[in-house]
């Protein structure tokens, strides 16, 4: 998949030691992109905006 266009930006849930860092980029149709920071050239995760969604939303909290 051609990521080239991606507008990466830094996850709010990225810490701010430099370590831990996801970027996500969700400028490109039909595609969210998932990267880390630390090797931007590395290989990138892609998923479905509902994909995507879903997996944001907050869950039910179970017993």
């Amino acid at each position: 998949m051609d990521l080239t266009g991606a507008l990466w930006r830094k996850s709010t849930r990225s810490g701010t030691s430099g370590g831990n860092c996801v970027e996500v980029a969700d400028n490109l149709p039909g595609v969210v992109a998932v990267r880390d920071s630390k090797d931007p050239t590395g290989p990138a995760l892609t998923f479905a905006p509902t994909a995507w969604r879903a997996f944001l939303a907050p869950t039910a909290r179970r017993a």
